[in-house]
């Protein structure tokens, strides 16, 4: 009997990348995207006739239940978040209520199911979780301290389906992984905006040029939900990244060499002109995760290098441009 998929956000980045894989995988898949997000189908075209499209806003719960009771997912997938952490300053109350109500709302519903203890929750956390910590890398254990209102309301989301597995039963993995690239359509995350302006021949800005990060090729990211859907494991939380961390200006100058730019044109500690507000002190100086636990416990570690993954990438956009 075929299983049924469940993505929420399944027009975004990482959802449409979902829906593809499971797909070829023979997976029943339906999607959920908010009305306004319907110009992105572009995302999932070329595979949106073996997918069934949900039109619904994760904050309206009624619009939630009805599709889990309709449908009822042997997995969810629930990905569907405000994500740019830049603007979650200027738009702080639509994050929480996005990704804390919609995550509730989600949780609540597959409560709801019959016999939801036989139904999977994978949940999106992210890195930015941590915050500010003295410990590296970051393990799953350390307390959250989030410095953006983003952070905030993913962290919160986090602890409410923990706290869920644990008095409910709810059968759930949430996942913390860190920056990930291979975006094709976004140009306004730090990989892919380095590349775009770099190949259009523009001068870059690297707004905290000393900030340590991880970055995490898409395919990878992918996988570590392939890893958690097959898992027994529930209540646990994972962290997913490659565990090498690598300053924003020795990022810059990568993508330049790679493609061949002038790093004269790369601007250090400004950001770009019009770039929405942030304050300095949110920007955190280093996270890079430590992913042994998913290692030992999935199966999972990250396949593509960062020079392999930054070339993918190059070459998608240099024949997109």
């Amino acid at each position: 009997m075929t299983e049924i998929v469940l993505i929420t956000g399944v027009t975004g980045f990482i959802g449409s990348h979902l829906a593809k894989e499971l797909v070829e995988k023979n997976y029943e898949v339906y999607g959920i995207a908010r009305y306004a997000v319907s110009r992105n189908k572009e995302l999932i075209k070329e595979f949106l006739k073996d997918v069934t499209l949900l039109t619904a806003d994760i904050t309206d719960f009624h619009a939630i239940q009805n599709i889990f009771k309709s449908i009822n997912p042997d997995y969810v997938l629930h990905t569907a978040a405000l994500t740019p952490v830049r603007l979650s300053f200027e738009r702080p109350f639509e994050n929480i209520q996005s990704n804390i109500i919609g995550t509730m709302n989600i949780a609540h519903a597959m409560l709801g199911l019959s016999d939801y203890e036989t139904r999977k929750l994978i949940a999106a956390s992210t890195a930015e979780v941590y915050g500010l910590q003295k410990i590296n890398p970051i393990p799953e254990d350390v307390q959250l301290n989030p410095t953006s209102p983003y952070a905030v309301s993913k962290a919160a989301a986090d602890m409410y389906i923990r706290m869920m597995c644990h008095i409910f039963g709810l059968n759930a993995i949430i996942l913390r992984p860190t920056n990930t690239y291979g975006r094709k359509f976004e140009t306004g995350f730090l990989v892919e905006y380095l590349i775009t302006e770099m190949l259009k021949g523009n001068k870059v800005y690297v707004g905290a040029p000393d900030s340590i990060r991880d970055y995490m090729y898409v395919t990878d990211h992918v996988e570590a939900y392939k890893k958690a859907m097959e898992s027994k494991i529930s209540g646990e939380v994972f962290n997913v990244a490659p565990g090498f961390g690598i300053t924003n200006k020795e990022l810059a100058f990568k993508i330049a060499e790679l493609i061949g730019f002038d790093k004269n044109n790369i601007v250090l500690g400004s950001y770009p002109p019009g770039y929405p507000f942030r304050p300095i002190v949110s920007d955190q100086p280093y996270i890079v995760l430590d992913s042994k636990k998913i290692k030992e416990k999935l199966g999972w570690e990250a396949k593509v290098s960062l020079e392999e993954g930054l070339k993918k990438t190059i070459e998608y956009w240099k024949n997109k441009l």
